[in-house]
């Protein structure tokens, strides 16, 4: 009578071989284990969801009690929600949701439509737009945030050393998916016009707004040729210094010259005021770096 086939009785007959086998699958194991490959920041599809709401005037507090607390109310009912953060600021906030992992995006962008229409009647009237929601991945958060600050230098000035040297030496790194800037703006010369002293002049506007354009050209001015030769003529009389804007002559009264500083305020000052950026506590530059897929 013919034996069965025993995977057991094979290795208990051959313990050499058996020993040499498993020594073989280890050494393999090891060597496998050591080229794994590995990410620091693997991706993970968390499901999150980001509520927006703007109330134009409100200042934070009004936005926190008036937009913000109605919102999580209705939000916080929804199912499966692990995690939930809002930010109040100027005129605007934000409700951030993290739903847990089994949970599918596009159900829960459904129930965060619902919960935001729930709550329309708990809403201010004088909201330009309904809230609206927007599907993100928390992978793609920056992986680094660098912040730059100079006792010497203005921001506007870090601005544009970070826009044109570091943000494209940044950009050229292996793995490096976008570098953005904030915290500042491009230097620029900002012009604060004073009501008053246009009204006491008779100055319109207009009148100034024309002067300065004028004082500005941009542009080629026109074609020099000589001798079979063609040269291009471009002006180089542009404002660049407050003081250039304050001797600026922008009307005459009296046979008297009224110059832009009669009439208005020149500071060096970045084309956004609004964009501000501070590292404990200082005047900052920050540098954001988001790494590209799969790196």
């Amino acid at each position: 009578m013919k034996r069965p086939f025993s995977l057991a009785g094979l290795f208990i007959a051959r313990p050499i071989s058996a020993l040499l086998l498993a020594l073989a699958v280890m050494l393999a194991g090891a060597v496998a284990y050591r080229d794994l490959p590995t990410a620091p920041l693997p991706e993970v599809d968390f499901p999150s969801i980001v509520i927006e709401a703007s109330l134009p005037g409100a200042n934070p507090r009004t936005m926190a009690a008036a937009v913000a607390a109605p919102l999580e109310r209705a939000l916080g009912s929804i199912a499966g929600v692990t995690e939930l953060s809002s930010t109040s600021g100027q005129g605007s906030a934000e409700i951030r949701l993290v739903f847990e992992l089994d949970r599918d995006i596009n159900d829960a962008a459904r129930d965060v439509q619902a919960a935001i229409n729930a709550s329309r009647g708990s809403l201010p009237s004088g909201m330009p737009s309904e809230p609206s929601y927007r599907k993100v991945n928390p992978s793609q958060a920056p992986v680094m945030v660098l912040a730059l600050a100079s006792p010497n230098l203005r921001p506007g000035e870090l601005y544009d050393a970070a826009a044109t040297v570091l943000a494209q030496k940044l950009s050229q790194v292996t793995g490096v998916g976008e570098v953005t800037i904030g915290g500042a703006a491009l230097p620029a010369v900002r012009v604060q016009m004073n009501p008053h002293a246009l009204n006491s002049y008779g100055l319109a506007l207009d009148e100034v707004r024309a002067a300065i354009d004028q004082a500005n050209p941009a542009g080629p001015l026109g074609t020099v040729e000589a001798g079979g030769q063609q040269w291009s003529v471009v002006s180089g009389g542009q404002l660049r210094t407050p003081e250039d804007y304050r001797r600026l002559v922008v009307g005459w009264r009296n046979e008297a010259p009224i110059r832009l500083g009669d009439v208005a305020t020149i500071i060096d000052a970045t084309e956004n005021r609004y964009s501000l950026g501070f590292h404990n506590d200082k005047p900052a530059v920050l540098v954001t770096v988001r790494r590209q897929p799969g790196a």
